[in-house]
């Protein structure tokens, strides 16, 4: 069956959408009716029959999940099983017949028993841990290998894995992908624990054909390379995870590749989730072509597009907020998350265009429901401000290295307007004047206003700036609002992550 993992590596996207959604539903279905609702202290106690499952659009009566549910309530959400349901259970009998007692409970501990915990990255609220077990990891290799495929690397390839070493989805899911496809990889851990000396002195050595890497960590290394006169002639493949790359952000590191005297380097993203313990990938296509969309593993999650307002599942090839929900992980469980990611072209079931494969693909730009931010402009309440369109046209600028955004208050007063800031690191030979008009253009042309300053600050105090080898994600558009004293807000300076969520769960 083509939903089977251990059916062979193409047999998991040759399916027909009609087959595919029908395979998806019945595969739910025992699920719940094995795993979760038996084992799951949430969703034990919800008002929904899983045998009343039979097509996708009965999902609308299974309720949404979202990171709020989880706060203070993380264990909730963790299947922990009941012995005595489990040995009722007709596989948990046979394999009972079959392996024996000790047999069957070693399987059990394997399929159960929490072994890793990653969490999320708490940028806009507190990190919620996520438990995985031995099943887990076996499905983060399929996910990994199928990443490694769909990117078109090679076993023969050296991978250089330069995500920070942390509990968090990313890094786990790049050293399982180098383990499951039986390839070279090497982390470094990022800034944090090398610096950016000991990353560029371990790629001299290693010289590999794919870097895995946040494309703003990446984009400053690579410049730090080639202002060090350094020569990376072998490499092929750019795969980023973690951040939004925008079509201007991929021609850049290409360029920045080819002074590295690098040929054609192909510049991937990944869409990863830590609550589907998953990511999936793009496949390699022309430079300055639509990127391929983002490769769904059909067996490991089904994925719906909703109207963000309404919640409403919406046609395909339609705009909307992506929702996740596993159909074979342990440990920690979340069903219909609402992820907060909007997808511009919605979820399709055509055949890619670069690789030909029919499996599922998110199409188009994912921006952030908590990059829509509320602003008061020139005492005018409630500006909505489109962050993510913004980041978008600062990435797609030539004229500039690198970028922030800083939200403040006018003289820092927290009772003042809100204003914009730019600050900008410019390429050398910059005319100041048009530099200017340019960035107040693309500006205006994002966000229909204009900065209130534009800032010139030199490329070490903006990596400072973002964070570069400090934090897991660098800042491109912090918040230093203060609040006013008492209010229990983000205090001057900060990154102000609990107004951000406010807002955004606000707006």
């Amino acid at each position: 069956m083509f939903l089977n993992r251990l059916t062979s590596p193409s047999s998991w996207d040759s399916s027909h959408p009609e087959q595919l959604a029908a395979a998806q539903v019945s595969r739910l279905r025992s699920y719940l009716q094995t795993r979760v609702v038996p084992f799951s202290g949430h969703y034990g106690k919800i008002d929904f029959d899983a045998r009343d499952l039979r097509v996708l659009d009965d999902l609308r009566h299974l309720p949404f999940t979202s990171k709020g549910d989880l706060h203070d309530r993380a264990r909730e959400f963790v299947l922990i099983p009941d012995e005595k349901i489990l040995a009722r259970q007709p596989a948990s009998v046979w394999k009972a017949l079959r392996h024996g007692r000790a047999g069957a409970k070693r399987f059990f501990e394997r399929e159960f028993r929490p072994i890793i915990m990653t969490s999320t990255t708490g940028r806009s609220a507190e990190p919620v841990p996520f438990l995985y077990t031995q099943h887990d990891l076996d499905n983060l290799a399929v996910t990994g290998r199928r990443l490694m495929e769909v990117g078109g690397s090679r076993p023969e390839y050296k991978h250089a894995n330069l995500f920070p070493y942390a509990p968090h989805l990313a890094y786990w899911q790049a050293y399982h992908a180098g383990i499951a496809y039986n390839t070279f990889m090497v982390g470094t851990g990022g800034g944090k624990v090398l610096g950016t000396d000991g990353n560029i002195q371990l790629l001299d050595k290693v010289k590999p054909e794919v870097i895995i890497a946040m494309p703003t960590f990446l984009y400053h290394l690579l410049q730090e390379a080639i202002d060090r006169d350094r020569r990376w002639e072998g490499l092929k493949m750019l795969v980023l995870g973690g951040e939004k790359v925008p079509l201007g952000m991929r021609r850049k590191l290409r360029a920045l590749c080819a002074e590295l005297g690098a040929g054609q380097v192909d510049v991937l993203s990944t869409y990863g989730l830590t609550e589907a313990k998953a990511a999936f990938n793009e496949c390699p296509t022309p430079p300055g072509a639509e990127p391929s969309g983002y490769h769904l593993s059909p067996d490991i999650g089904l994925v719906e597009i909703v109207d963000p307002e309404t919640g409403e599942r919406l046609p395909e090839d339609t705009p909307g907020e992506v929702v996740f929900t596993p159909l074979d992980a342990r440990g920690t469980v979340v069903l219909r998350y609402r992820t907060g990611d909007l997808i511009s072209g919605g979820l399709t079931h055509e055949p890619c265009p670069y690789c030909g494969r029919r499996c599922p693909r998110l199409v188009g730009a994912i921006s952030r429901v908590s990059e829509f931010r509320r602003l008061d402009i020139h005492k005018l309440k409630g500006t909505l401000v489109n962050f993510n369109a913004l980041e978008h046209a600062l990435d797609d600028a030539d004229e500039i290295r690198a970028w922030q955004v800083e939200i403040r208050k006018r003289d820092d007063d927290p009772y003042e307007c809100d204003e914009l800031h730019l600050l900008v690191t410019p390429k050398p030979g910059y005319d100041p004047e048009e530099l200017d008009r340019q960035l107040r253009s693309r500006f205006h042309r994002a966000t229909e206003m204009n900065p209130n300053r534009i800032r010139l600050i030199p490329l070490d105090e903006m990596q400072k700036a973002h964070g570069f080898g400090r934090l897991l994600k660098e800042e491109k558009i912090v918040d230093r609002r203060p609040q006013p004293e008492g209010s229990g807000g983000s205090k001057p300076g900060s990154s102000g992550a609990d107004t951000q969520r406010k807002e955004a769960e606000a707006s």
